[in-house]
């Protein structure tokens, strides 16, 4: 039995099953996580939404920014932008089943026999591997209720951008969601630069990836994340995994078999929809 953590699959399903079948992946065996954005982008985000719902329990999901954008603005709240292939989703016959599967998922993943966490976007420096969860479920509870609208309906923004114990209401659920889900640059006070979206050369002076600064998470814990394309899966921590390699934008998809570390990597296979 293995455990395989595959990066941001932004409805790129073909490149999926390619890359199942590369790792002889055995469904009455193996393990899959996902480290968020299932959808968004790529030409099959139906496809890609039903078939890892599909998986069941074998299967751990965390939620990434574009999911989270899938349920707000199913729930009537945020608008498609340029580039989005969600429309499909929005208009199929099982479109609640899906958004109601979508937001039992959560935002972070931690499996204590492989020592390993999951976040879409990873973990800032100023939280344990403890209050991560602990926050996390603050908003996956809220996403599991009865006022679910509520949160979509103030989900987007950019502030706060530092962490505060004393944050409350919507301005506490946002950044933590903006933490787990958006966060690459910040400063070493885990103050939030949520503008810049490239390498970490091109980071806003006083500011450096998340990864770079001492974690209050154990060293021998390893973090894996997605979301970030532009670091092409290289974080140059040994502990700390950046699995997005950018297979939406004609890079590939990876895997990380959580056993022995080991990468497996197919090429894009896909042409993009263009809006």
């Amino acid at each position: 039995m293995a455990t395989y953590v595959i990066g941001d699959l932004q409805g790129c399903l073909t490149p999926l099953m390619q890359l199942l079948e590369h790792i002889q992946y055995r469904a009455d065996q193996d393990k899959l996580w996902f480290a968020g954005d299932l959808i968004n982008r790529g030409p099959e985000s139906l496809e890609t939404l039903r078939f890892i719902k599909s998986l069941g329990h074998n299967t751990k999901v965390v939620l990434g920014n574009h999911d989270l954008h899938l349920l707000a603005v199913s729930y009537g709240h945020g608008k498609l932008k340029r580039g989005d292939t969600l429309a499909e989703i929005l208009t199929a016959g099982d479109r609640d089943d899906l958004m109601d599967w979508l937001r039992q998922q959560p935002l972070c993943h931690y499996d204590e026999q492989l020592n390993t966490v999951m976040t879409h976007a990873g973990i800032p420096p100023c939280w344990d591997l403890k209050k991560t969860q602990t926050l996390a479920k603050e908003v996956e509870d809220k996403l599991r209720s009865d006022t679910v609208d509520d949160f979509f309906a103030t989900m987007y923004g950019n502030t706060p951008n530092q962490w505060d114990d004393k944050l409350t209401g919507t301005d506490r659920l946002r950044t933590i969601t903006n933490y787990l889900t958006r966060m690459r640059f910040c400063d070493e006070n885990s103050k939030l630069d949520l503008e810049s979206k490239e390498g970490i050369s091109t980071a806003t002076k006083g500011y450096a990836a998340w990864f770079n600064y001492p974690t209050k998470v154990p060293s021998d814990c390893h973090i894996v994340f997605g979301h970030w394309a532009a670091l092409e899966g290289n974080t140059q921590q040994e502990h700390i995994h950046a699995l997005d390699t950018g297979c939406v934008w004609g890079g590939s998809l990876t895997a990380l078999r959580l056993e022995d570390r080991q990468r497996f990597s197919t090429p894009c296979t896909i042409n993009r929809k263009n809006s």
